[in-house]
C-alpha cells in the first residue's frame, strides 16, 4: 500500500507538470529556466560546452564496444614475435650448481663411459671417440692436460664387466610337431663363447644346437667342445600352442662382449624327464666338475632328432629352431624385436618367430664416482650438466627450447644409461626431474615438460619406483606444481593476452599440470596432493586479490577530491572489466580445456565482490554530500558519476556467462540503487545541455534543406540529441522496472518539452524572417519549419516503444496492481498528447504566418470571381485563383513532408471556405448566376485540394465549413417560395426533437375526411403557458393555420377564444379546412399553433407556436384519415419560442427586397420576434 501511495503521489506531480507543455513556456523565463526563450543568439562557449558535453558521454556509452575492440586487437595484436616476458623465479626452487670436485668426478664417469662404449650406435650418434670427447671437454670446461689425465686415469682402470639381459617375450606361428595339431614349446638359451679369429672358416659357419646325438658328442676331445655354453637357461614348457607367451627375463655374464653370441633353441616338449629339467639342475651348480657330472645326465637322455622322427624312440623333443645373435651386433639400447628362425642343418624344417629383448650393460664399473654414488643420481647429474651446457647455447628463442642435445651429447647419454642399466622409466624419471629443475631457473618449451610426463606416464612401474627415486620424484611434482601454481598467481603479467608466445606457453603449462594431476605416477608418489584443484583455486583467487590490489595502489582512488577519487575509481573499475573481458575471451578456455577449472568465475565473484565494497562505500560519501540543501551535482561530478555506472554495469554484464547458481549471489546485485538520486540529478544535467544544443542549433540554423531531407539542419541535430539521450537511457538499463518509471516519466517530459520548445524557436525564427522576403523563399523557409517540428514528433512517437513504456507498466501492475498500471498510462501518455496538441498548435501558427502572407492575394481573387460579370464563363473567373494555387502547390509539394502538406492544404482548404462565406455574406440578394459561379469555384476546389484522391480526402473537405456553404448556396440558389418551404421542413424537422420545454404543451386531435376533402382540428387545451401578464398568468389564446400560405391561397387563418387569467386553458373548438390530396402530398405541407397572449391596450404577446405536418393525419391508411378519425387519441405538441432572425433563410429571404411574398413572410416573423423583445 505505501509503494502505491508513493507512486501515486509521483505519477500526480508529473501529470501537473505535463497538463500542458505550453503552460510551462508562458510565463517569463526564471533565471534557472534551462531554456528561456531570449532573442539573443546563445554563447558561443555555451554551444561549445554542449557539443563537448554530449561527445563525452557518447564516448562513455561507447566504452563496451571499444573494450571489445581493443579486446580484439589485444589478442591479434600478441600475434607478434617477441618473446614473452620473464617468469617469475623462486630462488627457493634453483637446485645448487655442482662442486668442481663432484665435477671432476662426473667427467671422469663420462670419459669412461666413451672409452667402455659397446653395441651399434644408430645414425645419429656419434662413432668418433675424438669427437666425443671434444664435446666433453667443453660440457665440463676442462683443458687439454686436465684431459689427458682423467684419460690415462680410466684406461689404466679395469674395464668394465658386461652382462646381457634376456628376456624371452613370446613366439608365434610355430610348427605343429604333435598330433593334436599343437606343439608344447619351451626356450633353451645362453652365450656361446667367442671364437678366434684365427679358427677355420668351416668352423664358424657350422650351426650348433644344445642337443646332439650321442654318438657325436662322445667324440669331443675337450671340455670347450662337451660344453660349448657357458650357461644354460630354460623357459617354462607351454603346452598345446603355437603361440607361446613366456615373458621371462634371464641375465647371462659376459666374457667377450664383442665375439660372445647368444644362442637360443626352441623345443617341443615330448618326453617325462627331458633336457629342460636336467639343465635347470646344470644351472644350481658351479665349476667345471659339477658341469661335467650333470652334461653326462643331460647326454644321457638326450634323443637324436633324426631317429625320433624315425620312430626309433617315441620319447624324444622336436626341435622346432633356432637363434643366434652375434653381441657385437646387439645396439646400443639393446634389441626389441621380432627374430626369425632358424633350421639346424638344410634338412630341418622350421617356421616362425620369437619376440627377444636384449641388453647390455656393465655389471661392475671402475670409476670413483660409481663407487659412491648411485647410477641413477650419477646419470641425473651428468644429464643436468649437460642439459645446462645445451640450453645455454640456444641462440634463438632460448625460452622455446625443446630438450633437443646434439648428437655428441645424445651418444654419451645413451652409452652412459646403457652401461649403467638404466630402465626406459629411470631414465624417463631423470629426464623429467633434470629438466623440469632446470626449467625452474631456465624456462623451457612446456611441451618439453609435458611429453616428459607422457612418457613417465607411459612407462610407468610403481614397483619399479622405490625408496630414493620414489622420493626424489615426489619432490620433483611438488616442486613443478608449486613453481606453476606461483606462475598462475601471477600470470597477468608473467602470461598477458598481448603476446601470443606467453598465452601458448601458458596453455602448455595448464595442459602438463593437468595431465600431470591425473597421472598415475602423481597420485603413488604424491598422494596427499589429491586436492590440487583447490590449490589451483586458492592461486587464481589470490593471484585475483593481488592483482586488484596493485590496482588501488596504482590508481590511489582514496586521495584527492570527491571527483578526482571517483576518476580513480571509474579507472580502477574499467580496469577490471577489461581483465574480466580477457578472462572470459582468453583464460577461461585455457583452464576449462586444460584443468577443467572455472577461471571466469573465480576471478570474476572475487573481483566483483571487491569493486562492490569499494564502489559502495564511495558513493555512500558522494551521495551523502548531495543530498545537503546546498550542494548541488556539477556537471563534471555528472558525468563522472554516469561514467561510473555505466562502468558498472559492463561489468555486472559478464555475470551472464556465470553459472546460473553463481549469478543470483553477487555484491554488485542492486548496485543500481547507490545511484538513484545522482542519476536524477544528472538527467536535469542532460536536460540542460540538451536545450543549450537545441537553442544552439535553431539559432545557426538557416532553414535550408539537408541533402534529400526536407527538413534543416536544426532538425538532424536535435533528433540526434534526442537519440543520444536515448541511448543514453537504453545503455543504463535500469535493472527495476517498476523503479525505473520515475526516470522513464522525467525522460519523457524532457523530451516533450524540448520538442514543444524547438518547435516554438522555430516559429519565432521563422516570424523574424518573413520581413523583407519573396513569397517564394518564405514559403519555403516555412515549409522547411514545418518538416522540422514533424522531423522531430516522429522521432517521439517511438517513445512509447524505446523506453518500453509497457516494460514499465507490467512492472508497476505487479507491484501496485491495475491501479499503478493506470496511473503509469496516464502520466506517460498524457505527456505525449499535451506534447502532440503543443506541437499542432505552433504548426497551426506557422501555418497561419502562410496563409496570412497568402490572405490579400487570395482576396483579391475571390473578389475578382464576385465581381466578374454574367458575360464571363466559370473558367475564366475562377482560373486565376487556380493558378495561384497551382503555382503555391508546386512549392509546398517540393518542400513538404506528406503530414505537414496535408496540414497546409487543408488549412487553405479552411481559409478558402471562409473568404468564399465572406463573399456570399457580403453579396446577399444577388441573381442566381451569382451563387451558381462560387458553386462552381467550390467544386473546382474540391477537386484541386483532392489531386484525384491523393491529396485531402473528400470526407474531411465535406465537413464542417464546407456544408455551411454548400447549404449557402444551394439555398441562395432557390426560389423565395422554395425558400420558405425549407423554413417549414426545418421547422418540422425541429418539432419532432422537441421534449418537456418550459413553453409548454397543447393538447389537439386532426382527422381527415377523405370525400369531403375535409382537415378537421379540434383544439382540447393547453398546459403550462408561458405567463406573460403581471399577474403571473396570461390571456391565452391559438392561432391555427395552413402553411406556407403560397400552398394555402385560399386558407384562412382561424383562432380559439380568449381563455383569462391561467396557464393551462381548456379550449374544446373544432376547426375545419379544406385540404386537398395535391396539396397534403408536400412534406412541408403543415399546420401551425400559435399561441398568444390577449392584450387589449396593446398588441398581443408571442407565448410559442408548434407545427405538425398534414402527411400525420391525411395520407391514407393514417387511422385519422378514416371513418373513425373522431376516435383517434389526442396529440401533445410541445410549444418553442425561437427567433426566426437566428435562421439563414430568414437572412436570405429579408435581402430579397423586390420579392413580396418574402416581404410578407419576414413581415410576419419579425412582427412576432418584435413581441418577444418586448418581454
Amino acid at each position: 500500500m505505501a509503494a502505491l501511495l508513493d507512486l501515486k503521489s509521483s505519477v500526480l506531480r508529473q501529470v501537473q507538470r505535463s497538463q500542458s507543455l505550453r503552460s510551462r513556456w508562458e510565463p517569463p523565463p526564471t533565471p534557472g529556466s534551462p531554456l528561456k526563450h531570449s532573442s539573443d543568439p546563445l554563447p558561443r562557449r555555451i554551444s561549445e560546452e554542449s557539443v563537448e558535453f554530449f561527445d563525452r558521454v557518447n564516448a562513455i556509452l561507447q566504452k563496451q564496444e571499444n573494450m571489445l575492440r581493443a579486446a580484439r586487437a589485444e589478442c591479434e595484436g600478441g600475434a607478434c614475435t617477441a618473446p614473452p616476458p620473464q617468469e617469475h623465479v623462486d630462488q627457493a626452487f634453483i637446485p645448487d650448481r655442482i662442486r668442481r670436485t663432484e665435477l671432476d668426478l662426473l667427467y671422469e664417469e663420462a670419459v669412461y663411459t666413451v672409452v667402455n662404449r659397446v653395441g651399434v650406435p644408430s645414425p645419429e650418434h656419434v662413432r668418433s671417440e675424438e669427437d666425443l670427447f671434444a664435446y666433453l671437454l667443453k660440457v665440463f670446461d676442462m683443458g687439454e692436460e686436465e684431459h689427458d689425465i682423467v684419460l690415462q686415469k680410466v684406461q689404466a682402470s679395469k674395464r668394465a664387466s658386461f652382462s646381457l639381459r634376456v628376456s624371452v617375450m613370446k613366439a608365434k606361428n610355430l610348427m605343429a610337431k604333435d598330433a593334436n595339431g599343437y606343439s608344447d614349446p619351451y626356450c633353451m638359451l645362453g652365450i656361446l663363447l667367442g671364437q678366434s679369429p684365427r679358427e677355420p672358416e668351416e668352423k664358424k659357419e657350422r650351426k650348433f644346437s644344445f642337443r646332439k646325438r650321442k654318438e657325436k658328442l662322445e667324440k669331443r676331445s675337450s671340455t670347450k667342445e662337451v660344453l660349448p655354453a657357458r650357461c644354460i637357461q630354460v623357459t617354462e614348457v607351454k603346452p598345446e600352442t603355437l603361440n607361446p607367451v613366456w615373458e621371462e627375463h634371464f641375465v647371462f655374464e659376459i666374457d667377450d662382449v664383442h665375439n660372445d653370441l647368444l644362442h637360443l633353441d626352441i623345443w617341443d616338449h615330448d618326453d617325462d624327464v627331458s633336457v629342460a629339467e636336467a639343465c635347470k639342475k646344470f644351472n644350481e651348480v658351479s665349476g667345471l666338475r659339477g658341469m661335467g657330472r650333470y652334461f653326462k645326465q643331460i647326454a644321457k637322455s638326450v634323443r637324436s632328432n633324426g631317429s625320433a622322427s624315425s620312430g626309433s624312440e617315441e620319447n624324444a623333443d622336436d626341435f622346432l629352431g633356432c637363434i643366434n645373435v652375434p653381441l657385437n651386433e646387439c645396439p646400443i639400447v639393446g634389441h626389441d624385436t621380432w627374430f626369425k628362425l632358424e633350421p639346424r642343418s638344410s634338412t630341418s624344417k622350421v617356421q616362425g618367430e620369437c619376440h627377444l629383448i636384449l641388453k647390455l650393460f656393465t655389471s661392475q664399473r671402475d670409476t670413483a664416482f660409481s663407487k659412491t654414488d648411485s647410477n641413477v643420481s650419477i646419470h641425473k647429474k651428468l644429464l643436468s650438466r649437460i642439459v645446462e651446457y645445451e640450453h645455454a647455447h640456444v641462440k634463438r628463442e632460448p625460452y622455446n627450447w625443446n630438450g633437443q642435445v646434439c648428437p655428441p651429447a645424445c651418444t654419451v647419454l645413451t652409452h652412459h644409461a646403457a652401461q649403467t642399466d638404466l630402465s626406459p622409466l629411470q631414465q624417463a624419471v631423470i629426464r623429467w626431474q633434470c629438466y623440469s629443475g632446470h626449467h625452474r631457473s631456465q624456462r623451457v618449451c612446456y611441451a618439453l615438460l609435458l611429453r616428459l610426463l607422457r612418457t613417465i606416464d607411459a612407462e610407468w612401474d610403481p614397483s619399479a619406483v622405490r625408496g630414493e627415486l620414489e622420493r626424489q620424484l615426489s619432490d620433483s611434482f611438488r616442486l613443478y606444481t608449486e613453481h606453476c601454481l606461483g606462475l598462475m598467481k601471477n600470470m597477468r603479467q608473467v602470461f598477458p593476452c598481448t603476446s601470443a608466445a606467453a598465452i601458448a606457453r601458458y596453455e602448455l603449462m595448464l595442459r602438463g599440470v593437468g595431465y600431470m594431476q591425473h597421472m598415475p605416477a602423481f597420485q603413488t608418489v604424491c598422494p596427499l596432493r589429491h586436492d590440487l584443484h583447490l590449490d589451483i583455486t586458492t592461486a587464481v583467487k589470490k593471484g585475483t586479490v593481488e592483482w586488484y590490489e596493485s590496482l588501488i595502489a596504482q590508481f590511489k582512488p582514496e586521495d584527492g577530491t570527491p571527483e578526482e577519487q571517483l576518476k580513480k575509481l571509474v579507472r580502477v573499475v574499467d580496469a577490471v572489466c577489461a581483465d574480466v573481458q580477457r578472462a572470459q575471451n582468453v583464460y577461461s578456455k585455457l583452464f576449462d580445456s586444460t584443468v577443467k577449472e572455472d577461471f571466469f568465475s573465480i576471478s570474476y565473484r572475487q573481483l566483483e565482490k571487491q569493486v562492490a565494497d569499494d564502489v559502495n562505500v564511495a558513493m555512500e560519501r558522494v551521495c551523502g554530500t548531495l543530498e545537503q540543501e546546498s550542494s548541488r551535482l556539477t556537471q563534471a561530478m555528472g558525468e563522472t558519476i554516469f561514467e561510473l555506472f555505466m562502468s558498472l554495469k559492463i561489468l555486472t554484464g559478464f555475470r551472464e556467462f556465470l553459472p546460473l547458481k553463481d549469478a543470483k549471489l553477487l555484491a554488485l546485485t542492486g548496485s543500481h540503487n547507490w545511484f538513484k538520486s545522482s542519476i536524477h540529478k544528472w538527467l536535469q544535467i542532460v536536460h540542460e545541455r540538451s536545450c543549450d544544443r537545441i537553442r544552439n542549433a535553431v539559432e545557426t540554423d538557416k532553414f535550408e534543406r539537408v541533402q534529400q531531407a526536407k527538413h534543416s539542419a536544426s532538425a538532424v541535430e536535435v533528433v540526434a540529441c534526442f537519440g543520444q539521450v536515448r541511448e543514453m537511457w537504453l545503455q543504463l538499463a535500469w535493472p527495476d522496472s517498476a523503479g525505473a518509471f520515475i526516470f522513464v516519466t522525467r525522460l519523457t517530459d524532457n523530451f516533450c518539452s524540448e520538442a514543444v520548445c524547438y518547435s516554438e524557436m522555430i516559429t519565432r525564427r521563422i516570424e523574424r524572417n518573413q520581413l523583407g522576403q519573396d513569397h517564394k523563399s518564405f514559403t519555403v523557409q516555412l515549409c522547411v519549419g514545418l518538416n522540422d517540428t514533424e522531423h522531430a514528433r516522429v522521432f517521439l512517437g517511438h517513445l512509447p516503444r524505446d523506453l518500453d513504456w509497457h516494460g514499465v507498466e507490467r512492472a508497476m501492475e505487479e507491484s501496485c496492481g491495475a491501479e499503478g498500471k493506470e496511473q503509469v498510462y496516464k502520466a506517460l501518455h498524457g505527456q505525449l498528447v499535451n506534447m502532440d496538441l503543443d506541437l499542432q498548435r505552433e504548426a497551426k501558427r506557422l501555418i497561419a504566418l502562410l496563409t496570412d502572407k497568402m490572405l490579400p492575394e487570395l482576396r483579391r481573387y475571390i473578389q475578382h470571381i464576385s465581381l466578374s460579370p454574367d458575360s464571363i464563363n466559370n473558367d475564366d473567373a475562377v482560373s486565376p485563383l487556380m493558378k495561384y494555387l497551382q503555382d503555391t502547390m508546386v512549392i509546398l509539394t517540393e518542400n513538404l513532408v506528406k503530414e505537414n502538406l496535408t496540414r497546409v492544404l487543408q488549412g487553405l482548404w479552411e481559409l478558402l471556405l471562409r473568404m468564399i462565406l465572406d463573399a456570399i455574406a457580403e453579396n446577399a440578394g444577388v441573381q442566381v448566376e451569382f451563387y451558381n459561379r462560387f458553386q462552381y469555384t467550390v467544386e473546382t476546389l474540391l477537386q484541386f485540394f483532392n489531386v484525384k484522391g491523393e491529396g485531402l480526402s473528400l470526407e474531411d473537405m465535406k465537413g464542417g465549413d464546407y456544408k455551411v456553404l454548400d447549404e449557402e448556396l444551394r439555398m441562395n440558389k432557390c426560389s423565395s417560395c422554395e425558400l420558405i418551404e425549407q423554413y417549414y421542413l426545418e421547422k418540422i424537422s425541429q418539432q419532432k426533437t422537441l421534449k418537456h420545454t418550459r413553453y409548454g404543451r397543447i393538447s389537439l386531435k386532426c382527422y381527415y375526411d377523405p370525400p369531403e376533402q375535409r382537415l378537421t382540428v379540434e383544439i382540447l387545451h393547453a398546459a403550462d403557458i408561458i405567463a406573460l401578464d403581471a399577474n403571473g398568468l396570461s390571456d391565452p389564446f391559438v392561432i391555427v393555420e395552413l402553411c406556407p400560405h403560397h400552398l394555402f391561397p385560399t386558407a384562412k387563418s382561424q383562432r380559439t377564444q380568449v381563455k383569462l387569467k391561467t396557464l393551462h386553458p381548456v379550449f374544446d373548438e373544432l376547426f375545419h379546412f379544406h385540404v386537398s390530396p395535391e396539396q397534403y402530398r408536400h412534406r412541408y405541407a403543415c399546420l401551425t399553433f400559435t399561441v398568444m397572449d390577449y392584450d387589449w391596450l396593446s398588441t398581443n404577446d408571442f407565448a410559442g407556436e408548434a407545427v405538425a405536418p398534414l402527411s400525420d393525419f391525411c395520407w391514407p391508411g393514417r387511422p385519422s384519415a378514416s371513418a373513425a378519425g373522431k376516435s383517434v387519441q389526442p396529440v401533445i405538441l410541445h410549444l418553442s419560442r425561437s427567433k426566426p432572425s437566428e435562421k439563414p433563410i430568414m437572412r436570405m429571404l429579408d435581402a430579397r427586397v423586390g420579392d413580396k411574398e418574402a416581404q410578407e413572410f419576414v413581415r410576419r416573423l419579425k412582427e412576432i420576434e418584435k413581441s418577444m423583445e418586448e418581454e
